[in-house]
C-alpha cells in the first residue's frame, strides 16, 4: 500500500471527518479536503518538473503546508527529504547529500536556504510557504492554479521519505523508507495501540523525524482518526492545546511527556480524554513511566525504534504497568519483524544475554547516497541497530544503550542507563546523563550530570553515595555535576556530544 493511499481510501469512508489539525493555526482539513489538497501540491510540483525519484526538500515548521508537502511528493512518486530547521547551518550540507530538484520552506528560514543553495548546483526551484520572496516562488499561488496531476506511479517499492539520523555517530545519513514497509509496519503499530477511528493524535515534535511519521501520522490515518501537528509547544500552551483538542493519544519524546506530567501536577488533573502517551527518541526513564501510572493513572508507551526502520522494533501496550521492575521494558516485537540479540560471533542468545539487537523485516531501503554505510549495517538482509539490550521470556525487549555509549572505566564496561536511571530514583532530580571524559590511562573518567526538579535542591556528595548502593559499578571515580539544563537534540535526545564538549571546555 502507498503512504498517500490512507488519505484517499479515508475520503472514501468518511470525507467529512476531520483528517489533519493544525493547532497553531487553528486550521482543518477533512478528508476529502485533504485529498484535494494533497492533488493541488502534486499539481504544483509536477508543474516545476517533479518526476518520480526527484528529491523535494522540506525545510519548515510544523504547520498544515508541511503535511500537504509530503503527500503531494508521495502522490506524484516523488521523494519528500525532510531537514530540521535547527540544522539551518548544517543546510548545505544534506541539500548536497539528495540533491533536490525543489527546495520548499517557510518564509524565516530564507537566509539559510540562499546560502546553502547558492553551494549546491542543480537545484531548480525554490518554493516558500508564506508568500512570493526574491527567487522563490510562492506556494499559494501555485496551489491556486490547479495544475494537472500526472497519473499515480503506484510504485509500493519505491522510496517515499528520506529522514536524517541524529548523526551521533558522524555525520547525519539520510535513511530511505520505501511505502509499503512503512505503511505495513504502521499499521502494526496501529493495532498494538488499539487506535481506532474516534482517537484523535497528537503530535507536537518535529515532524521531519520519521518517529512523527510512524507514531502519530500514518497509524491514525490508516484508522480514519483525526491527527493534530503542533509547532509551539510549552508546558502550559500543550496542555492546554491538548485539553482543548480532547486528544486522546499525545505522541512526543521523554522531556515533553515529562513536561505533561509536571503541568497535570500543577492543574490537578491529565487533560481532557488523553488516554495515553506515546515516548520515543530516547529510553524512558522508569520513574517516567511510574509518575504517568501513579499520578495520572494513564500508560506511557515506550516505542524503541530508529530512522532505519520506518516502524519500531519493539512496541509496549496501552495498559498500566502495575509491576515495577518490569518498567524498564519497552515492550515486545511488532509482528512486521523477526527481533533477537545477536553475540559477538554473530549467534542468536538466549532470553537474558545481553548482546547486540538485530532485526529482519521491513526496514530502510539505505542510507542515500552511501552504498558502504547500508553495506555495513545490512548485511546477510539484517539490520544490526548498534543497540545493546535484552529479551526476556516473554519476549519484551529492553534497551540498555547504544554500543558506541558504552563508557570502560578501569577495565570495566559501564552502562550509562544504569547509572541515569539510579539518578534519576534519587529526591529531586529530573533528568541525569552520564558521559566519559577522556583519562590519562586510556580510559575515561566518568561524569554525571544531573538537573533539578522545581523547588529541589541537589547535594551532589549524598547523591553519589545514594547511587552507588543501587549499582555494581565503583562509582569512586565518578563526578556528579548539576546543571540548569541539558542539552537536547532536535528530536529530544540528551546530546551527549554537546555535553562533552561543554564538559571538557570547562575542565
Amino acid at each position: 500500500m502507498l503512504m498517500h493511499q490512507l488519505i484517499t481510501d479515508g475520503a472514501m469512508r468518511h470525507p467529512d471527518k476531520t483528517a489533519f489539525v493544525w493547532v497553531d493555526r487553528q486550521a482543518s482539513l477533512s478528508y476529502a479536503e485533504a485529498v484535494a489538497q494533497m492533488e493541488r501540491m502534486a499539481g504544483a510540483l509536477a508543474h516545476l518538473g517533479v518526476r518520480k525519484g526527484d528529491r523535494v526538500t522540506v525545510f519548515a515548521h510544523n504547520g498544515m503546508d508541511y503535511l500537504l508537502a509530503m503527500l503531494g511528493a508521495w502522490r506524484i512518486g516523488a521523494i519528500a527529504a525532510l531537514v530540521n530547521v535547527k540544522f539551518k547551518d548544517d543546510l548545505t550540507y544534506y541539500l548536497a547529500d539528495h540533491q533536490p530538484r525543489v527546495v520548499i520552506y517557510t518564509h524565516d528560514m530564507r537566509d539559510a536556504v540562499d546560502t546553502a543553495v547558492a553551494q549546491v548546483p542543480g537545484i531548480e526551484h525554490l518554493v516558500c510557504m508564506d508568500g512570493a520572496q526574491p527567487g522563490a516562488h510562492a506556494l499559494p499561488e501555485l496551489m491556486a492554479q490547479g495544475f494537472a496531476v500526472p497519473s499515480d506511479p503506484q510504485d509500493e517499492s519505491a522510496i517515499a521519505h528520506l529522514s536524517y539520523t541524529s548523526g551521533t555517530t558522524g555525520k547525519p545519513k539520510g535513511a530511505c523508507l520505501a511505502h509499503e514497509p512503512t505503511v505495513r509496519a504502521s499499521r502494526c503499530i496501529a493495532e498494538r495501540l488499539r487506535v481506532r477511528a474516534d482517537d484523535i493524535s497528537f503530535g507536537p515534535t518535529a515532524l521531519s523525524s520519521s518517529y512523527q511519521l510512524v507514531g502519530n501520522l500514518l497509524p491514525a490515518l490508516s484508522r480514519g482518526a483525526t491527527v493534530h501537528v503542533m509547532r509551539f509547544w510549552t508546558q502550559q500552551a500543550g496542555w492546554e492545546a491538548l485539553d482543548k483538542a480532547q486528544a486522546t493519544i499525545l505522541v512526543g519524546n521523554p522531556t515533553l511527556l515529562e513536561e505533561l506530567r509536571a503541568e497535570s501536577a500543577l492543574r490537578g488533573r491529565a487533560p481532557g480524554r488523553l488516554r495515553m502517551g506515546l515516548s520515543g527518541g530516547g529510553p524512558v526513564p522508569a520513574t517516567l513511566k511510574r509518575a504517568w501510572r501513579d499520578e495520572l493513572q494513564l500508560p506511557l508507551v515506550e516505542s524503541f525504534g530508529q530512522s532505519e526502520l520506518g516502524g519500531f522494533m519493539a512496541l509496549g501496550y496501552p495498559e498500566l504497568e502495575p509491576d515495577d521492575s518490569k518498567l524498564m521494558r519497552v515492550g515486545p516485537a511488532l509482528p512486521d519483524k523477526e527481533v533477537w540479540m545477536m553475540g559477538p560471533d554473530g549467534r542468536r542468545l538466549a532470553p537474558g544475554q545481553l548482546g547486540e539487537i538485530v532485526l529482519r523485516g521491513g526496514f530502510m531501503w539505505g542510507y542515500w547516497n552511501k552504498p558502504g554505510k547500508t553495506q555495513e549495517v545490512t548485511a546477510d538482509g539484517l539490520l544490526r541497530t548498534g543497540d545493546i539490550g535484552l529479551m526476556d521470556h516473554d519476549g519484551h525487549v529492553t534497551m540498555r544503550g547504544r554500543r558506541s555509549e558504552l563508557l570502560h572505566v578501569n577495565g570495566v564496561s559501564w552502562f550509562p542507563r544504569d547509572v541515569e536511571e539510579a539518578l534519576c530514583r534519587q529526591p529531586g532530580v529530573r533528568q541525569a546523563a552520564l558521559i566519559g571524559l577522556p583519562g590519562g590511562d586510556g580510559g575515561v573518567l566518568p561524569r554525571a550530570f544531573v538537573t533539578r526538579r522545581p523547588d529541589s535542591e541537589i547535594d551532589a556528595a549524598r547523591l553519589k553515595t545514594a547511587v552507588q548502593a543501587e549499582v555494581s559499578y565503583d562509582l569512586g571515580s565518578m563526578e556528579v555535576v548539576a546543571i540548569d539544563e541539558l542539552p537536547m537534540t532536535p528530536t529530544g535526545k540528551i546530546a551527549k556530544g554537546d555535553l562533552l564538549t561543554l564538559a571538557m571546555a570547562t575542565s
